[in-house]
């Protein structure tokens, strides 16, 4: 009986988290299918982490506003208009590589117009999932949608590479559109959202304004806020420096890049599963920031020293097994802290103050590796410490910069963990 009234409580949820992940598979398969392609078409570390640039960007300029447009009109309405739109940026892509016209700076202009869009219909599907979900399921709620992105981080590189192997962009797109098909048709005709009240009298930058003031009013959240922008700084670094890291090694290469990404996928059901029966942690800020420091201080330093990718896939499985017991508990502060009227707007805010070190992140690890990293071992190469410790060739650079990563990302964690032990949260 407990279980037939869960579903009864969760079936709206159940239908728009299984369908939204889905079409998060088809977009994820099709982005890796695309770096792919730009690696091969550059052999640049640079080159393809300006791929996700492009993408958060305008994501991270634009979302405090973007959330004040959320909490002003229909959820449903913004999450459809922008899903088409996606799909449209989509359609761009395959229609120029089928005329042989796909360039390098299509796919950025593409991608940030993508991002943008995201912007948008991200806080709208945040709100969405709140006013779907009793609060009893929070935490339920959330190890599901951390098992969803755990299956796409395992699926969608295996998926792309295989599929972008045997047939090429154009049945990586078909599938990707097939997806945001059956996710479309979902949500228009199966999801009946409850009414909110929509602020439409306010202007957009009051709107924004009030996100703003909330954060700055609730030191707790923006605490845990901007201690995840430092963990986003390490983490996107490391993803670009990951496929210089894994490509050029004798035992690497991109299928190994797809097998290496999945690791971290498979540790990620695995943090899913153990979240999602756990009980209420006696305090879930401690929680938040002891994870991230074995994360972060054990994944970049295994990689760094190691040669074998048994060693490699191992180091994904610790930096990410407890990456989903850290977001429910986020996730679950959240939640219960920012009322539902404004989290259109709070979200808003942080995802600005959240992932705006994404972008850095991501073009320092790339530059990094091909500016300073890579010339640094290069002339080094008679150094036997350092050959010993990270290796010979191109990749030893990117080993080198784990190194330095896994540094960074402990000091940073310590730092953080003095100053958020003064705030306790166990609801």
């Amino acid at each position: 009986m407990n279980k037939k009234n869960t579903w009864n409580e969760l079936r709206d949820f159940y239908i728009l988290w299984s369908t939204q992940s889905l079409s998060q598979l088809g977009s994820s398969i099709t982005a890796f299918a695309l770096t792919l392609w730009l690696y091969s078409e550059t052999g640049s570390s640079l080159s393809t982490a300006a791929l996700t640039i492009c993408s958060y960007t305008p994501y991270i300029l634009m979302s405090i506003f973007a959330g004040a447009l959320t909490d002003r009109f229909d959820k449903k309405k913004t999450m459809l208009v922008c899903d088409t739109i996606a799909a449209l940026c989509t359609l761009i892509v395959f229609a120029l590589y089928k005329l042989e016209h796909l360039a390098v700076w299509h796919l950025y202009a593409v991608n940030a117009f993508s991002g943008l869009m995201n912007t948008v219909q991200q806080p709208a599907s945040e709100v969405a999932m709140t006013l779907l979900i009793p609060k009893k399921h929070y935490q339920k709620a959330s190890g599901l949608q951390s098992l969803s992105r755990s299956l796409i981080s395992i699926l969608n590189p295996l998926i792309a590479t295989a599929l972008y192997g045997l047939a090429g962009l154009d049945l990586v797109i078909a599938i990707d559109l097939l997806s945001f098909c059956i996710a479309f048709a979902s949500l228009l005709a199966l999801i009946k959202l409850p009414a909110v009240i929509e602020q439409k009298s306010d202007s957009m930058l009051k709107l924004a304004g009030e996100g703003i003031m909330f954060l700055k009013k609730t030191p707790l959240v923006l605490a845990l806020i901007l201690f995840m922008s430092g963990v986003n700084l390490v983490a996107s670094a490391f993803d670009a420096v990951l496929p210089g890291y894994v490509i050029p090694n004798p035992k690497g290469g991109s299928y190994m890049l797809g097998i290496v990404t999945s690791a971290s996928g498979i540790a990620m059901v695995i943090g899913s599963i153990i979240v999602s029966v756990l009980p209420k942690p006696k305090d879930r800020v401690k929680v938040i920031y002891l994870t991230m420091l074995i994360s972060l201080g054990s994944e970049n330093f295994l990689l760094a020293f190691s040669r074998e990718p048994v060693l490699w896939c191992i180091g994904q499985v610790i930096g990410w097994v407890l990456v989903p017991v850290m977001s429910a508990n986020l996730d679950v502060i959240l939640r219960n802290t920012i009322p539902v009227e404004l989290q259109g707007r709070v979200y808003a805010c942080r995802n600005t103050l959240q992932f705006f070190t994404i972008p850095i992140g991501l073009f320092a690890g790339g530059y990094m590796v091909d500016q300073v990293c890579e010339p640094f071992m290069s002339s080094h190469s008679q150094t036997k410490i350092l050959t010993a410790l990270f290796g010979t060739g191109k990749g030893s650079g990117a080993a080198f910069m784990m190194f330095l990563l896994g540094v960074f990302g402990s000091i940073l964690c310590f730092a953080a963990g003095r100053k958020l032990k003064k705030y306790h949260y166990n609801s």
